[in-house]
């Protein structure tokens, strides 16, 4: 259901650069674009947006203690920022850059407009007691691929610390300052610019040379992943694991934030089968296989329903020490 909106502008503000050129180079300030939305059902920006973060310092996205979520995007049409608020009922939302329109189009569907939790029904007390807590949680759908897909080539068999931390220096050092009021944001380089970064770049941030060879490829044909995002969740996750490098896993944690995709459950994760088995059967020793089988009575669903475990808490105790970090800079 799409909600009552109103649309206009609003006040100026702005910087930025060009794609490798350092963030002290202003850009021209331009007036913000608003819009105001109001979901028919309950709504928690931190629960809905929360996947798009990237770790506590994501140049692209930032929480600001008013409740407010900002994030940079590259958009078909240009940069954008898009800083959304919940007052009351009604979503206030203000736009700035060349993608600030197209942002503000499809803000609903950001919002989880497109997805349809009404049609979920658990069939486990924690996932049912999940969900009661929550009535606000909503998937997400960006239409957007390349932003969610390199980082989740990053986040390819190291821990999310490092990750984070190869997403943070490469976006900040070859990204462009993001349009609008914000000046820690940062918008992610075109395709153009992450073929360009240096391979002793990619060493410095701690990616090797398989994920950095991964997202080279991928860019190479950004165009085409883009289109993904219009086409249904498996036909998606097809069309990226054409790319060698790219699996199963990154591609459901792909279309998962691009398509809103509530059945894209991640396999080949290397905590999620023990905690989902453990949530449901106890079992802390579950591998993708059980988890699969244990989620069958969510078909269609299973996505949300591992998001509503992961959110329980309900996780196994640790029995091995976390993954251990490898500093491939120091090699």
């Amino acid at each position: 259901m799409a909600g009552r909106f109103e649309q206009g502008a609003g006040r100026a503000g702005g910087r930025g650069g060009a794609t490798g050129v350092p963030a002290a180079i202003p850009r021209q300030v331009s007036a913000a674009r608003t819009r105001r939305w109001t979901p028919p059902w309950p709504l928690d920006l931190g629960l809905v947006l929360g996947p798009l973060r990237r770790g506590p310092a994501d140049p692209t996205f930032r929480t600001t203690a008013d409740g407010s979520v900002w994030r940079a995007s590259r958009t078909p049409e240009g940069p954008g920022t898009l800083r959304v608020a919940l007052r009351g009922a009604v979503v206030e939302a203000e736009a700035w850059g060349a993608g600030a329109e197209w942002l503000l189009d499809r803000l609903p569907d950001l919002l989880g407009a497109c997805d349809t939790p009404e049609d979920f029904t658990p069939h486990h007390r924690l996932v049912a007691a999940s969900r009661h807590r929550r009535p606000g949680l909503r998937l997400l759908r960006t239409g957007l691929v390349m932003e969610s897909l390199i980082p989740s080539i990053l986040e390819q068999k190291i821990t999310s610390d490092e990750a984070y931390r190869a997403w943070r220096l490469l976006v900040r050092r070859y990204g462009e300052p993001a349009p609008g009021p914000d000046e820690r944001l940062y918008v992610m380089p075109d395709p153009h610019g992450w073929a360009m970064i240096p391979s002793w770049e990619w060493h410095r941030a701690g990616v090797d040379n398989k994920r950095a060879s991964t997202i080279l490829r991928a860019v190479k044909v950004a165009r085409r992943l883009e289109e993904a995002a219009t086409m249904a969740a498996e036909a998606a996750m097809a069309r990226l694991e054409l790319i060698p490098g790219i699996g199963p896993w990154t591609s459901a944690e792909t279309v998962q934030r691009s398509n809103g995709a509530p059945d894209a459950v991640t396999v080949g994760d290397l905590h999620l089968p023990r905690i989902v088995g453990y949530a449901l059967a106890g079992d802390r020793n579950a591998d993708d296989a059980t988890m699969l089988d244990l989620l069958s009575p969510y078909d269609g669903h299973r996505h949300r329903a591992t998001r509503l475990i992961l959110l329980s808490a309900g996780v196994p105790p640790r029995r091995q020490p976390k993954m251990r970090r490898v500093d491939i800079a120091a090699w």
